[in-house]
């Protein structure tokens, strides 16, 4: 029995006849009201039972049934919420995507810190869970884009110390009350509530865990219903499946999950959940790849689709298991039903995963090699190669386009610029990529070992390299490669998992835990440079110390900001102490200073009014230059980091495109238009539902700040939450010049700027050398491109002109070799001399000789070392870079190259001309070898 077998013995139950029994499959604990019931029906232990017979009065499309779900639980007192973007990482800083609807509220309000938007609240929220990517196609149930309908309540315990120090009071509803909504929602769609089950499965995740419940009908999971009440707590008295022990919390969250897709499914009774999602998408896959099935093939797909819930990876022991068992289901060779089976998955896949490119790229994320942008780019080139694969020629970015019209996106052509874009980048990545898989191939061939599941993974990392093309490439140099059926899934753990956003927690002292906020006047009025404050604590720190005042017009680092500089001053004027640093902690303010104030001083503090300004400016420069970046380049643009400084400043942003000359041109014409225009510079502390509702998740351009009320600053049509420090008007900035653009990662370009002050300096710097290139060129500065081009030119000609002297008289020396010593290598001639010359002149020396079929030796003490090159023409049966070896292990040193051509040398050049009289024995040595 469970530890929270109690949790589900509801009221609602027990009054509506229902009866607890235990799958005699799989052994899990279920209520349900079909006393004679014995398993739990949930695939694998029954097959769907929906197909050819829906379970539903009506047929529902997917707007339809999200319709009908909003407005049913809208009647019954919840408010509608629109959904948020499927990128989670916009108002939560712990995870990428967004994988449930309960995503939307958390942490801040899971955790009673900020009231819901409502409560209790109703939603359909778009959701993309990476973990189903190698699900999707097989089991006809899993897409991994999806919408989630869900309700939601949050309850705080009545009986607690201090029931104000939540967002939110008292119990809106708990089990009885879910569990009776879900069987009414149920019954309104026609459903028969005695084939309804409800599958015990505590549910545990992100330090939260409950008694939670998987409401299944005619085979198929239909929706979840968790009861998150209990925390990780090492002296909890309740362990749960994942080893942790869980105590009950104050709050407790009703946190409901129906699966749209699945419920359009059951109401129409398809084949597959893709038929019913996707029928257009389908149809003309099916028709562009050459897809036709003959009736006895459609029948088999038929009675196959009620048994691929068998297929799940996560259940599965493995695919080509689950395979054969439905194939001697079906009294069916296996090998038929994958012929079959495999071109329909694949096309279903595609479907699933445009619809997950077109939520991605429509909700602004930008394909890259980290965070959201990797996932977006993991999809897309699994997608596109599916695409090749089944023979489907439609531009993959038609195919997305299709599924983001449908969605009723209105940035489709950035979408399609996006796709487009990444599909050529991945042509030219598979091209690189290629060599590396040949290299890996023979080195495992050799060592008879099959490619490791690290190894593909770090391919596909690396260059985008699927593992069935692996498979084939490996082929034919004889190596094996294992490929997970979950491949994918592990492909997106290692960046979509709670590690890659894990950081080491600062430890202090208590003393400041005991401490009061500090009061930040730094808001009040952010033009002011001097205050008085009290001292309430000084903490020593190697040769500094920590000053904690009651009030400070000091700006902690922070939001890329750096920290304020100044003085702290007693009274009377006895000491004067330096503030180099200053740091936030928990509210509380840390003033880094080089000499002790002591506890208790009255102190006025004066700051570095000309740093204090400058970065003022900076600041509000870099709301402007994202603001003038989004204008240019497309409302896709999102800050990726920033970092705000006195001489200069930098954004970096997403874009799937190099920004050039003359966007960076475009960008700061914009910019300095909203400068010249002189508008305020305002904030304001909205709550922070309402900021989202008017301005949406772009708000948190440079982080998720906390709390119930959060500060906006606005400049001209840009709106952010920040937490800095602004000037009072863009004219006040003075200026913006762009330093710079480059690219910092694929999927990220970086703008450097300066502002007020700095930007006139930068400009000055730059005409200086403008000015210093004309003198040195002798021309006027607005000649200096034309003249730097002609001469860069002639450098190139003469460079050529020196090139091909060199070939000549490698020609002429090669066919004076005469005086060099010729020795018989096993029949092939070998001239070996001392040519005291460069590198370049030694190879093409050597490469003359190699043309009449000798074979050279050379050797060089030019540049104070010994060098040798070695050249050996086809057939000679000499290995030139096993030559090259021993040749320069004699003057102190090593080398190497390929059999035809080598070169290497050593510091000992005294040690030349005794390595060369010894070539000719080496020859002969490495040719007998």
């Amino acid at each position: 029995m469970s530890e929270l077998e109690d949790e589900y013995r509801l009221d609602y139950f027990e009054e509506n006849g229902f009866v607890r029994k235990s799958c005699t499959d799989c052994g899990a604990n279920f209520w349900t009201r079909d006393h004679d019931r014995e398993t739990c029906g949930e695939p694998p232990c029954e097959d769907y039972a929906f197909i050819d017979d829906p379970g539903f009065d009506e047929p529902y499309s997917l707007e339809e049934m999200r319709e009908a779900f909003l407005s049913f639980f809208e009647a019954n007192d919840h408010e509608r919420i629109e959904p948020y973007p499927v990128a989670a990482n916009r108002w939560r800083d712990d995870v990428l995507l967004t994988q449930a609807s309960i995503y939307d509220f958390q942490p801040l309000v899971t955790s009673g810190e900020t009231p819901p938007p409502a409560n209790p609240l109703t939603i359909s929220q778009p959701c993309i869970r990476m973990q189903d990517i190698d699900n999707v196609g097989k089991t006809g149930r899993h897409t991994m884009a999806f919408e989630m309908m869900a309700h939601h309540a949050f309850n705080a315990r009545e009986d607690i110390e201090d029931p104000e120090q939540y967002a939110y009071e008292g119990e809106v509803y708990w089990k009885d009350e879910c569990v009776e909504y879900c069987d009414e929602f149920f019954e309104s769609m026609g459903a028969n509530l005695d084939e309804i089950v409800y599958i015990e499965d505590p549910w545990v995740g992100g330090g939260n865990a409950g008694p939670a419940i998987e409401v299944i009908y005619k085979g198929a999971e239909l929706a979840t219903l968790v009861f998150m009440c209990m925390e990780l707590d090492p002296d909890g008295e309740y362990e749960l499946k994942d080893g942790n022990t869980y105590s009950f919390m104050d709050t407790y969250i009703v946190d409901t999950g129906y699966g749209l897709e699945r419920w359009t499914w059951m109401s129409q009774g398809t084949p597959t959940v893709y038929e019913a999602v996707y029928p257009d998408m389908i149809a003309f896959l099916k028709e562009n790849a050459g897809i036709e099935l003959s009736d006895e093939e459609a029948e088999l797909v038929h009675r196959a689709a009620k048994l691929a819930g068998h297929m799940d990876i996560d259940e599965a022991e493995d695919m080509e298991s689950a395979r054969d068992n439905i194939a001697r289901k079906l009294d069916v060779p296996v090998s038929e039903l994958e012929a079959l089976m495999e071109p329909l998955e694949d096309i279903y896949a595609i479907a699933d995963h445009c619809r997950t490119l077109a939520y991605m790229f429509g909700d602004g994320i930008v394909p890259s090699n980290v965070s959201t942008g990797y996932l977006a780019r993991m999809v897309l080139r699994r997608t596109k190669r599916l695409v090749d694969g089944v023979g489907v020629d439609a531009p993959l970015d038609e195919l997305v386009d299709m599924q983001a019209k449908r969605l009723e996106y209105e940035n489709r052509d950035t979408i399609r610029d996006i796709v487009r874009t990444e599909v050529e980048k991945y042509r030219e990545t598979l091209e690189r990529g290629g060599r590396k898989v040949e290299q890996l191939a023979e080195e495992y061939a050799r060592k008879s070992e099959p490619i490791p599941t690290s190894e593909l993974i770090e391919l596909y990392d690396s260059h985008g390299i699927q593992p069935d093309m692996v498979e084939e490439i490996a082929a034919e140099s004889g190596a094996d490669v294992n490929v997970p059926d979950d491949f994918y899934s592990l492909v997106a753990q290692r960046h979509d998992s709670e590690e890659a956003f894990e950081e080491e927690g600062s430890e202090g002292d208590d003393r400041i835990d005991d401490l009061p906020k500090t009061e930040r006047l730094y808001y009040d009025d952010q033009q002011r440079t001097e205050f008085e404050a009290v001292v309430l604590d000084v903490f020593e720190r190697d040769d500094a110390f920590d000053v904690v005042l009651d009030q400070t017009m000091f700006y902690p680092e922070g939001g890329g900001q750096p920290a304020d500089t100044g003085t702290l001053s007693d009274d009377d004027d006895t000491y004067t102490v330096e503030v180099e640093d200053v740091q936030i902690r928990d509210g509380v303010i840390l003033h880094r200073t080089d000499e002790r104030p002591e506890k208790g001083d009255i102190v006025r503090g004066q700051l570095d009014t000309r740093r204090r300004r400058q970065l003022m400016r900076n600041h509000t420069a870099t709301h402007v230059v994202i603001h003038a970046a989004r204008q240019v380049l497309g409302e896709h643009i999102r800050q990726a980091g920033a970092q705000k400084g006195v001489d200069s400043s930098r954004i970096d942003v997403h874009h799937y495109e190099r920004i050039d000359r003359e966007d960076v041109k475009r960008i700061e014409h914009v910019a300095n238009e909203i400068v010249m225009e002189n508008t305020p510079v305002t904030q304001e502390w909205p709550d922070r539902h309402d900021a989202e509702a008017e301005h949406g998740f772009d708000l948190y351009q440079g982080g998720i700040p906390p709390g119930e009320n959060i500060r906006l600053i606005h400049v001209a049509d840009d709106v952010q939450a920040c937490g800095g420090t602004h000037v009072a008007r863009t004219g006040d900035i003075g200026t913006i010049k762009v330093r710079n653009a480059e690219r910092v990662q694929d999927g990220v370009e970086r703008l450097t700027f300066a502002a007020g002050e700095a930007a006139i300096s930068y400009t000055q710097e730059a005409e200086d050398a403008l000015y210093e290139a004309a003198d040195v060129l002798d021309v006027n500065p607005e000649e200096v491109p034309e003249t730097a081009e002609r001469f860069f030119e002639e450098w190139k000609a003469r460079g050529k002109e020196i090139e091909d002297l060199k070939e000549e008289l490698a020609a002429v020396r090669a066919s004076g070799a005469g005086d060099a010593e010729e020795v018989d290598v096993g029949g092939t001639p070998a001239v070996v001399q001392r040519l005291d010359a460069d590198t370049d002149e030694l190879r093409a020396t050597a490469n003359a000789l190699v043309e009449e079929g000798k074979i050279a030796v050379f050797g060089s003490g030019a540049g104070g070392s010994a060098q040798f090159v070695v050249a050996v023409p086809e057939d000679a049966g000499v290995n030139a870079g096993e030559v090259v070896g021993e040749l320069a292990s004699k003057v102190g040193g090593g080398g190497g190259g390929p059999p035809d051509f080598a070169q290497g040398g050593g510091p000992n050049v005294d040690a030349l001309d005794d390595a060369l009289e010894d070539a000719a024995d080496v020859l002969r040595a490495v040719k007998n070898a």
